[in-house]
């Protein structure tokens, strides 16, 4: 007997997510997300028009959450902004360089694939991603403020630098399927941000 989940579209959306970083979005129909749901196909329509609006959704709620881990870390002051920095490098790290694909970044896993199908998509994405960067030079202005990161850094160069770096990386990271590109960033960014062992 099915129970009706309390929360439908949410439920939808996370049981797309689990498939679609495992197969892709335009491998991935909905009769296999709504199959794995367990919910009826009137009911994606009763909450999103298309597939494309599920993939814009999608990646609202990817970057939701993210940015809140991301305001947990970097504004836990205990720390050094460096330190801070760091732990936010060493954990993606952990979860990109595992290959896991439940534990795979969004943006990492989909973004090429449709940014060229989609142009909402492809602008929640840039938005999305436009805020992490952000998020990032604020953190960096922390360290200059604190003493912690070298004077000569401009915030939003470094912020956007790091990240395209790590992005990259992991791209390579899945095609190589081992994380020495990860590596390779985490040596980069040690001496950029002058980290001392």
């Amino acid at each position: 007997m099915k129970h009706e989940q309390p929360d439908t579209k949410q439920h939808i959306l996370d049981t797309g997510e689990a498939i679609i970083l495992g197969k892709g979005f335009a491998a991935v129909g909905l009769t296999e997300i709504l199959t794995a749901a367990g919910v009826p196909k009137g009911s994606f329509y009763h909450y999103f028009k298309s597939k494309e609006q599920f993939g814009k959704e999608l990646f609202e709620q990817y970057f939701s959450n993210y940015l809140t881990q991301l305001d947990a870390l970097f504004l836990d002051d205990s720390r050094s902004a460096q330190a801070r920095l760091m732990a936010y490098w060493d954990g993606w790290l952990s979860t990109q360089g595992n290959c896991r694909c439940e534990e795979q970044c969004l943006v990492v896993k989909l973004s090429a694939e449709v940014s060229d199908l989609s142009e909402p998509i492809r602008d929640t994405i840039k938005s999305g991603t436009g805020r992490v960067v952000a998020r990032l030079a604020k953190l960096v202005e922390a360290g200059l403020a604190d003493g912690s990161l070298p004077a000569a850094l401009d915030p939003e160069h470094t912020a956007a630098t790091l990240y395209q770096l790590w992005l990259g990386a992991s791209l390579l990271t899945k095609i190589r399927r081992d994380d020495s590109a990860l590596h390779t960033a985490l040596t980069a960014t040690r001496t950029m941000l002058n980290v001392k062992d």
